[in-house]
């Protein structure tokens, strides 16, 4: 079989690859797509409902967005970020369902009030701090904080029962908040572009080398799983947005820009509620401080989560630690993984977060009484009988070179990308999927230059993200407009 050409290859049946090519459909439908993935399905590592925390990441609960000062004030900066970026996630979702490419946002999307939740003196004054600080902008105008214990009752019963008085307590709650199942939705997007004539989805299919051509161009090598049968294609670009697995397929393809960069994995568990009545008490995402020492994707919160469509009730996440890369992956990834131009930047990474490994130890370890003691932080009536232990999914932190340090562990995503924009990867994990469609556009207009000057491009750009390139806390009544076409497109006024 000779070499197949195509526009684009996109590795990963996650959300990230169908963002892309959602995105991708948008600016230029003619373009021809092949998206591999190594499973049999779509969506079966990070996105996968219960592989994630399903919170719509807008920087209304997570408090690990909203640093403390040393003089006692709050940083609002990456919370505001977090959130203009939530808001171009939900455009696009409105779009597809306006333009009839979704047919019912409640596959995917369920308005569910975002709460934070504290207890005692400093804590308390920090989320009093944190609310004025963030209800002083447009965007979190509409935040209420209360101390009084009748208003936390009304807004979350099952974690005031059976909490004795005395305590101080606070919470503050945006009411437009969301439940995301980033699988489904993952799904209904790919299923859209299966419409196409020159969209494939190939599954089973994994991809085993990258390498450039003189022309620029990418030979992208495959090999289906179960047969064994290789494949060639050449692609104009190759985007790798494949989880844990975004990190060997950077270092395959031998691209200068990738070196020095490692990857520290982390996994996670969820416990899971088993009794109706209990599931039915609540009804919001209620997060809490994370430990000192747990990385930020383990900041504790009890979730309303509809699953299958169906509710449900989780707590965590509790980290843990595991030398795979991928849920389902190999205890080989993480040595595999090492390069010689990695290797001190991970080693000096490892070295300076040896709290972290054993943190994470801790956790793997722990038993079930002692989870469930964590858990009756938020639900004092909480019983160990009632809540199973359940594995979420594996994230792979960021490690890069460090002048002072030799390597530095970073949480957050970024996007590696070659200085000929030909290749481009998605590292890192929170908040990941909810600013997926942020981080993905800004690498297409990256990545394809010359596309991203042409009037089209950003003709059609603005249709479907009509705040794009704009700071929406800097024009309230923009703002104003596009929440209002969200909420009754995707039904959050409900």
């Amino acid at each position: 079989m000779g070499v197949e050409r195509v526009d684009v290859v996109l590795v990963g049946g996650g959300i990230m690859s169908a963002t892309v090519a959602g995105l991708l459909n948008e600016l230029n439908p003619d373009l021809s797509i092949v998206l591999f993935e190594r499973l049999e399905g779509l969506a079966q590592e990070s996105a996968e409902a219960m592989n994630n925390a399903g919170t719509g990441h807008a920087a209304n609960c997570e408090l690990n967005y909203t640093p403390e000062k040393a003089d006692g004030s709050v940083d609002t900066t990456k919370a505001l970020t977090i959130n203009g970026q939530f808001e171009l996630s939900l455009q696009f979702w409105a779009h597809l369902v306006e333009a009839g490419r979704i047919a019912d946002p409640r596959a995917f999307c369920q308005p569910v009030p975002h709460l934070s939740f504290v207890w005692g003196e400093k804590n308390t004054r920090f989320l009093k701090t944190r609310h004025a600080a963030l209800s002083a902008h447009p965007m979190f105008q509409d935040m209420a904080y209360s101390e009084d214990p009748g208003q936390l009752r009304e807004w979350m019963p099952l974690v005031m029962e059976g909490r004795e008085g005395g305590e101080r307590l606070a919470a503050h709650r945006v009411a437009r908040g969301t439940d995301l199942d980033f699988g489904r939705l993952t799904h209904l997007l790919v299923e859209s572009l299966a419409q196409r004539a020159r969209f494939e989805l190939a599954l089973g299919q994994e991809v085993r080398k990258l390498q450039q051509l003189k022309d620029g161009a990418w030979r992208v090598g495959v090999r289906n799983r179960q047969t064994g049968v290789t494949r060639e294609l050449e692609a104009g670009f190759v985007f790798i947005g494949a989880g844990g697995g975004a990190l060997p397929l950077l270092l395959k393809s031998q691209v200068p820009e990738g070196f020095g960069y490692g990857g520290f994995p982390v996994s996670g568990q969820w416990l899971v509620c088993t009794n109706p009545e209990v599931v039915e008490r609540h009804g919001a995402k209620v997060y809490g401080k994370a430990l000192l020492g747990a990385p930020p994707m383990s900041v504790p919160h009890l979730d309303t989560r509809i699953l299958d469509g169906r509710k449900a009730l989780l707590f965590g996440p509790y980290a843990g630690f595991t030398t795979k890369y991928l849920k389902q992956g190999s205890y080989l990834d993480l040595p595999l993984a090492m390069r010689f131009h990695n290797l001190w930047p991970m080693s000096a990474a490892a070295w300076h977060n040896l709290d972290l490994t054993q943190y994470l130890v801790k956790e793997a370890l722990q038993s079930h009484a002692s989870r469930v003691r964590a858990l009756q932080n938020f639900v004092p009536s909480a019983r160990p009988e009632d809540w199973k232990l359940a594995i979420a999914g594996q994230r792979v932190q960021i490690v890069k070179g460090d002048p002072k340090l030799g390597g530095k562990l970073e949480f957050g995503t970024e996007v590696v990308s070659t200085r000929d924009g030909t290749l481009a990867a998605l590292l890192g994990a929170s908040p990941g999927a909810s600013t997926a469609v942020a981080t993905m556009s800004a690498m297409l207009l990256k990545c394809f230059p010359e596309r991203a000057k042409a009037e089209d491009w950003r003709t059609r750009l603005s249709h479907v993200l009509p705040s794009f390139g704009q700071d929406l806390s800097d024009h309230p009544d923009l703002l104003r407009t596009v929440r209002d076409r969200c909420n009754a497109l995707l039904g959050l006024d409900s």
